[in-house]
């Protein structure tokens, strides 16, 4: 399909997109939230298009070993994301948020110094994983012999991808919008899909994808960092920046990454300590039946991940006015557009999770078709209640940020390792969702005391109560006809369609997307 789109259109409708992302290069003040909602929409495009090839990867994996082996890696897989973003500390953030500060000001020490800072800071602290992993951590982490030695593989991937997340920040503040789409969402996904597909070709083994995966990431990085010198010399700053006494802003940097790095190990362990405890206190095939899900559960993430990177500084801008009106009416608005954009997802992997499961992974991973639901409850959940975390960040609210991220890994390891010992994966799936939903809820919370800003906004109350009656609808149907994937997918598309014509004015489709009014058929569903 992307081969077919005319380049010269597509260049035009970026640099469209780019020019309403900058309000400086706009003649006309836009209303922020259609900009958000318009810039995110090509975002989408690129994550859509690398989950699509992870995700076939992932099936291909799953079907080709066996659930001891595929479970073993998985184990390696998930440590190797939790580390990954412990070594990261946040830093990305602070990059993205400083960087182009210091470029836009000319304080070109400072910048430099963000820069050695950050990638210091990723080196050392990925060293230092690895190390404790080679050391006494890793009989603390599983006592299973595979698992061990792809895990002694894989852990250098720590570093590796944390220098990759550094670079998305590094190409988003000097405006590398195209090469962060060829980079993050074509080679890398390219590349390891790539490896297996060589993998099964040569009929390997799991310690060849193993290396195989650190290969490809490895090439990623290396091309991350030839392509952002490339555009530091067509800037004119690789030039300047060789001539400069460098200035390190720890105390900026330190003030601004602490607070966010708990929300984020937080968000990062409820999703992957689970793993780390079915390896621990059940077996390999209870990682496998877990984790072969956990893809297909985050796709209702999908569309929330992609209007991340421009909500933030909508909402700052809206909030440094005082428009506490204009950041109500951004933050529902954008909840609602996400909600009904990602629901025919979810109605496919939380109605339809246990022929969706079968179909992907075949009937040995029957019983992973339960805890698909649940994952996929408790992610689009997230979806809709939209940004309460970056929102907080936002309004400077950090204590509480800290106290509650801290409340939410507490809550899902003592639910998960109560119900894992009794139940296995199932538990390790309830006691996931239990934790994600609780900790949004108290995000929610937090919002509270914000004046002028509903927790709940009401207008919206149609669109979420169409989403909820239709997927409960649509599992009630599945769990008493027991339809098959084909016979049921219709249903998802009609119901989808139920919950746009419900939303389609509440979310001023037409006015965020008037050049839709020139199709025929979009013109007679939206109007």
């Amino acid at each position: 399909m992307l081969r077919g789109l005319n380049r010269e259109a597509s260049h035009t409708y970026t640099m469209q997109v780019e020019a309403e992302i900058n309000p400086v290069n706009t003649t006309v003040e836009r209303d922020a939230t259609r900009v958000h909602i318009r810039g995110s929409s090509l975002l989408l495009g690129g994550q859509c298009l690398s989950l699509g090839i992870n995700f076939a990867a992932q099936v291909l994996v799953v079907r080709y070993f066996s659930t001891g082996d595929y479970g073993a890696l998985a184990f390696g897989l998930g440590i190797v994301g939790l580390f990954q973003i412990v070594a990261v500390l946040g830093l990305n953030e602070a990059v993205a948020r400083f960087v182009p500060i210091y470029h836009q000001n000319r304080e070109y020490e400072k910048l430099v110094g963000t820069i050695l800072l950050a990638t210091g800071a990723v080196i050392l602290s990925g060293v230092i994983i690895i190390l404790a992993v080679y050391g006494p951590l890793s009989h603390f982490l599983t006592q299973e012999k595979l698992a061990l030695r792809l895990l002694t593989i894989l852990i250098f991937l720590v570093p590796i991808e944390a220098a990759d997340t550094l670079l998305d920040a590094l190409f988003a503040s000097f405006a590398g919008t195209r090469d962060i789409f060829f980079r993050k969402y074509m080679l890398g996904p390219g590349l390891k899909f790539g490896v297996v597909l060589f993998l099964i070709w040569k009929n390997s083994t799991i310690t060849f994808l193993a290396y195989g995966y650190l290969l490809a990431s490895a090439v990623g990085v290396l091309t991350y960092i030839w392509m952002l010198l490339r555009l530091l010399e067509d800037q004119g700053l690789l030039r300047q920046l060789k001539s400069l006494t460098i200035q390190v802003p720890t105390s900026e940097i330190l003030s601004f990454v602490l607070p966010g790095l708990s929300s984020t190990l937080a968000t990062a362990a409820i999703a992957s300590i689970n793993i780390f405890l079915l390896g621990h206190l059940r077996s390999m095939p209870d990682v496998a039946y877990y984790r072969a899900v956990v893809p297909a559960a985050q796709l209702n993430g999908v569309v929330m991940a992609s209007f991340t990177l421009m909500y933030i500084p909508s909402a700052a801008r809206l909030f440094a006015k005082s428009d506490y009106a204009g950041f109500n009416k951004l933050y529902w608005q954008t909840a609602a557009w996400m909600s009904v954009v990602s629901f025919p997802i979810f109605a496919v992997t939380f109605s339809l999770s246990r022929p969706l499961t079968v179909l992907l992974f075949g009937a040995r991973y029957e019983q992973s078709g339960s805890i698909l639901a649940l994952l996929s409850l408790a992610s689009y959940f997230n979806t809709a209640l939209g940004f309460n975390l970056q929102t907080l960040k936002v309004l400077g609210r950090l204590r509480y940020i800290i106290v509650m991220s801290a409340l939410g890994v507490l809550i899902d390891v003592v639910v998960s390792m109560f119900l894992i010992v009794r139940y296995g994966a199932i538990g390790a799936g309830i006691g996931t969702a239990v934790a994600l939903i609780s900790y949004n809820l108290l995000m929610q919370v937090g919002l509270l005391p914000t004046p002028n800003f509903k927790a709940f906004d009401r207008r919206y109350f149609s669109i979420y109560l169409t989403i909820a009656l239709g997927a409960s609808g649509l599992l009630v149907i599945q769990s008493l006809m027991s339809l098959s994937l084909y016979v049921a997918l219709p249903l998802v598309v009609c119901i989808s369609m139920m919950v746009l014509t419900v939303a389609k004015k509440k979310l001023n489709i037409l006015e965020t997307f008037p050049e839709l009014l020139s199709l025929p058929f979009t013109r007679l569903l939206l109007t």
